[in-house]
């Protein structure tokens, strides 16, 4: 936890979670601690890309694909998520800095 997230990050989900989508929408259970996070959508697009190792630029170039939105933005948005995510324990961080 409070791994810092860098572009050269690689984001994979925590294996100490369970999810399950809702509609297109995805809650996830923090099997430690017992509580329940919600995605939006978006959000939960994200958490479907993340359940194989991917960098920030694998995560932006995907959702710039998918959506209407400026890549720069885009990528902010990404990094305030993942980095909620990293808070709750729902994600591992592996930052290599050598990639």
């Amino acid at each position: 936890m409070g791994e810092r997230i860098t572009g050269k990050s690689i984001i994979v989900v925590s294996p100490d979670q369970v999810s399950c989508d809702l509609s297109g929408e995805a809650a996830i259970l923090n099997l430690k601690s017992g509580v329940y996070f919600g995605l939006n959508t978006v959000g939960a697009s994200i958490w479907k890309l993340i359940q194989e190792p991917r960098t920030i630029k694998e995560i932006r170039d995907a959702l710039v694909e998918e959506y209407d939105v400026e890549p720069k933005h885009c990528e902010q948005d990404i990094l305030e998520l993942l980095q909620e995510l990293s808070i709750h324990e729902l994600i591992q961080i592996v930052n290599a800095e050598n990639k």
